[in-house]
């Protein structure tokens, strides 16, 4: 016999002051701003509708408790924001995903509690999860279970945001513009004030991305500037202008980043040429003979990222990030300096489960093919940081585990911080001497002891050193 309880939804509800972790990775996606229509259905108290409208969104809220008078109607971008995880009916919990998915007229934006926070959650199994003492019902999700589960009830292809957070598309020109956002961000225009600085906006564009930019590709500023000459005459100032090395190295660069888009595009699930955002179209015309010539090159690039010598050939010959018998270990500041069949290992690993918004180092496991993000929140500020959380994703099985160091009493922490980094980082030389030191004063002598807080802080005294920021000074007597 099949249990049935009505839990006390309601009481899930939180006020809000500052707009949630969906809303604010869905926000600096550009999949909410004010040039769209929002419906927050099942928006609780209202917080992220109230921080919503206060970026000049348009935005509505409705939910069964608090807003039931709130007339239902479509939205460009509908919000459902840890709604699944609280309704203890199987069916009536994939139903409301689905009403959710026919409110979306471009996006559908679905988030969930993780099981990783089990020990947050205490009380009774109930069904395919718990009745809290509160009388309400918690299912956690685990982070690849939840986008499974959204794409088997829409029926489309997802893309994980971030761990717990889905993005349903309507249309796959609408995923792989999200996509492209992602994986190659728009770089910023050079401001324009005038003709000349218009036209010196343009030739900067050229040398960075290797070609002429179309008209439509421009910022409305730089396009009215602009807008007097001919398209020739535009054309031969710029190539008598732009630096051919630049513009080379920019074609170059821009061709890998088509790659790698088109290889990701794969690993999610490949559209036709014209579902691709305008940029790429006009970057693969100019690039390449073919679209079809992309996509085998591209797929090529795929296929190498299965082959363990070929990955631990490009960490060894990559010239950012630090290199260890078993994994690459990359900040993000370098990220986009590793060889593209890396940078494609750790899109795939963030497309499949979600890169998490706080991370500080990327780890890439050179045999098998797991990616970790490891958070370090000090390590600009801390000669030798500790460890935060790590999250996981294991792309053969697609699980993942998520570990939390917050209240350890024995972090593990980072030394050697420069070669975390690309060599040109302007922080470098200052990590560089500071490792120099310690290698001098002995403090790596016993590199199994070093690994943790405890054993690091032994070899200080040990050595008879102490920190002051960045500078390794001798101990004061005691």
């Amino acid at each position: 016999m099949q249990q049935t309880w009505n839990s006390e939804r309601r009481l899930t509800a939180i006020g809000r002051a500052a707009l949630s972790v969906p809303a604010r990775q869905a926000f600096a996606d550009r999949q909410l701003g004010p040039e769209r229509t929002i419906l927050d259905y099942g928006c609780g108290r209202g917080g992220d509708v109230r921080s919503l409208e206060r970026l000049d969104c348009r935005v509505t809220g409705w939910d069964p408790y608090y807003r039931p008078e709130t007339k239902l109607e479509r939205a460009d971008v509908v919000l459902l924001t840890y709604v699944l995880n609280v309704i203890e009916d199987p069916e009536e919990r994939r139903n409301t995903l689905m009403r959710a998915w026919q409110l979306a007229r471009t996006v559908l934006i679905t988030s969930a509690r993780l099981t990783w926070e089990k020990s947050k959650v205490r009380g009774q199994e109930f069904g395919d999860g718990l009745i809290t003492s509160r009388q309400t019902f918690q299912h956690l999700f685990g982070a690849s279970e939840l986008r499974d589960y959204v794409e088997e009830v829409t029926g489309t292809r997802c893309v994980s945001a971030s761990p717990g957070v889905v993005y349903a598309f309507k249309d796959d020109s609408a995923r792989l513009s999200y996509l492209a956002h992602r994986i190659v961000p728009d770089a910023e225009w050079l401001a324009s004030e005038d003709t000349t600085s218009a036209i010196a906006a343009v030739i900067d564009h050229v040398e960075r991305r290797g070609r002429q930019p179309r008209v439509e590709e421009m910022p409305r500023p730089v396009a009215e500037l602009l807008a007097h000459l001919k398209p020739n005459d535009l054309k031969r100032l710029v190539r008598d202008s732009a630096d051919p090395e630049k513009v080379s190295e920019g074609a170059k660069h821009t061709t890998l980043n088509t790659l790698l888009f088109l290889a990701v595009e794969l690993f999610n699930g490949r559209g036709p040429f014209s579902s691709l955002p305008f940029s790429v179209q006009l970057d693969v015309r100019t690039f390449f003979s073919s679209y079809k010539e992309a996509c085998r090159r591209s797929d090529r690039l795929l296929l190498k990222l299965r082959d363990d010598g070929y990955v631990r050939g490009a960490m060894n010959a990559s010239q950012v990030g630090k290199v260890t018998p078993t994994a690459l270990y990359v900040h993000r500041r370098a990220l986009d300096r590793m060889p593209t069949v890396l940078r494609l290992y750790e899109h795939c690993a963030s497309i499949a489960a979600g890169r998490p918004q706080e991370w500080t180092v990327a780890k890439l496991k050179h045999q098998g093919r797991a990616v970790s993000w490891l958070d370090y929140p000090d390590f600009d500020k801390d000669p030798h940081p500790r460890i935060q959380s790590s999250y996981m994703v294991d792309l053969q099985s697609l699980e993942t585990s998520h570990m939390s160091y917050a209240k350890s009493k024995n972090r593990p922490l980072l030394h050697r911080k420069h070669e975390f980094l690309a060599p040109d980082d302007p922080d470098v030389p200052r990590y560089r001497r500071l490792t120099e030191s310690e290698l001098k004063a002995g403090l790596y002598a016993n590199p199994h002891l070093i690994g943790t807080e405890d054993g690091w802080a032994a070899e200080l005294i040990r050595c008879g050193r102490e920190l002051r920021g960045h500078r390794l000074v001798r101990r004061a007597a005691d």
